[in-house]
């Protein structure tokens, strides 16, 4: 839910009210433990740039005009190497995205794509507008590159300039598992230089087909190029309240558990971040809409006892269930003016 707070923080620092665009998406800001589908993500990406007249949705200091995306992507199309597709993208993006600098440096056989605040987004480092300009902009590139190659494209670790923000967990599968939160101006994505030597794969009627439903259609990217993380969340959770081991679920796929490490490290991930991170939401979900009790959630789970359901809830939180579920109701109170 943290993307999709993000994502509509400009239409609020604006003070566009989003609730008709979420009419029929089913997508209750107020339920921050909840996870948007897709599609509707999707949708309401499409949504908001429609509403805005702006493809970077309200968040820097001048729009990002509708038809900017398919020129990005027109123009990387033609190049013959992704490094040479990605200078394109810092010339024309220095043009309608002037907030935020992109380059890419490369060292021997590391290379490193950053993103440069020139300009101050928000009032504060941690702001939602900021912290979504930062998340949208590299998951933008990082995308389209995965895209134009053909292929997932592992990043190695990210540093973000900005303090952990609540949904920090879900970063594990969305961008990679070694994500760090270090504060300043940059984001900093690693990962191998030898990907800059990658050819472009795609022609113009691939892009013509891709192009439609764009530039929402850039988030579903991630599904199709992750989609070993996709397989093994979907076999832990329907396993539950069975615990299964890695060996487990490499056998359910048909590979060796080595072959499943480095298929997961490929995507960003690593079996013990997508296990945590199932428990983690399917915990919060049950907390908010539930009233189960504590023993029967942890059991749920597939925690052989419920101690240790309280330490892991403990460190995804820094709290125990039962205060997230006190400070839920009494924040549920105050949102119902049942409290002065």
């Amino acid at each position: 839910m943290g993307f999709v707070s993000g994502m509509l923080s400009g239409m609020l620092h604006r003070n566009i009210n989003p609730a008709p665009l979420l009419t029929g998406l089913d997508i209750n800001l107020a339920d921050a433990a909840s996870r948007v589908p897709v599609d509707r993500y999707t949708t309401l990406y499409n949504l908001v740039i429609g509403e805005l007249h702006d493809e970077a949705f309200g968040l820097f200091s001048t729009p990002m005009r509708p038809g900017s995306f398919e020129f990005l992507c027109r123009g990387m199309l033609g190049a013959p190497t992704l490094a040479d597709a990605l200078d394109r993208a810092r010339r024309f993006l220095s043009i309608v995205l002037p907030d935020l600098a992109v380059g890419v440096l490369r060292h021997d056989n590391r290379a490193e794509l950053h993103i440069t605040e020139t300009r101050p987004i928000a009032a504060t480092p941690d702001d939602p507008a900021r912290v979504f300009a930062f998340e949208w902009l590299l998951r933008l590139l990082h995308s389209l590159s995965c895209w134009l190659a053909g292929r997932g494209l592992a990043l190695d670790a990210v540093d973000f300039p900005f303090a952990r923000p609540p949904h920090a967990d879900d970063y594990a599968l969305v961008y990679t598992e070694r994500s760090a939160f270090v504060g300043g101006r940059r984001l900093v994505a690693r990962f191998n230089a030898t990907l800059l030597d990658l050819p472009i794969r795609r022609d113009e009627a691939a892009l013509a087909a891709f192009l439609d439903g764009a530039p929402g259609r850039i988030s579903m990217l991630y599904r199709r190029d992750r989609n070993t993380v996709t397989r093994v969340r979907d076999l832990i959770r329907h396993a539950l309240p069975v615990s299964l081991s890695q060996d487990d679920v490499a056998g359910s796929l048909h590979m060796s558990p080595r072959t499943l490490h480095r298929r997961l490290e490929e995507e960003g991930s690593s079996f013990r971040g997508i296990k945590e991170a199932l428990r983690r939401d399917m915990a919060l979900a049950r907390l908010t809409k539930t009233r189960q009790s504590i023993a029967q959630l942890a059991a749920d789970l597939g925690y052989a006892d419920t101690s240790a359901f309280y330490r892991a809830f403990t460190g995804w939180t820094g709290m125990s269930p039962e205060r997230y579920r006190r400070q839920l109701a009494h924040d549920e109170s105050v949102n119902n003016g049942d409290s002065a």
